[in-house]
Formats: C-alpha cells, structure tokens, sequence
C-alpha cells in the first residue's frame, strides 16, 4: 500500500504535464488571435484591392 501512495504522490508533485497544457491552451488562444484579426481585415483588404484595381484599370501606359 505505501508504494500506490508513494506512486501517487510523485504524480501530484509531477508539473511537466501541467505545463504542457498550459503551453497548448497558450497556442489554441494566440491561433484564436490569428483567425480573428485576419477575419477583421481580410474584408478591408480586400475593398483595398478592389479600389486599387479601379483606379488603376483606367490607366494606359
């Protein structure tokens, strides 16, 4: 029986997996980040393009 709780106190003491979540949820919210602020811009950008493409359709070089 002292060896199960010796066994289960080491893997309470163990923070390795701990931190490898932390890391991952870290990741999931700076990818969250991503997709959200290119979802922001990417309908600005895209009007940008478009008036670029306007304005320069009527040029004759």
């Amino acid at each position: 029986m002292s060896k199960f709780i010796s066994a289960l106190k080491t893997f309470a003491d163990d923070e390795s997996a701990i931190t490898a979540i932390e890391y991952g949820l870290i990741a999931a919210l700076v990818g969250v980040a991503i997709i959200a602020g290119a979802t922001a811009l990417g309908g600005k950008l895209g009007k940008l393009f478009d008036d670029i493409g306007t304005k320069l359709a009527g040029i004759t070089i």
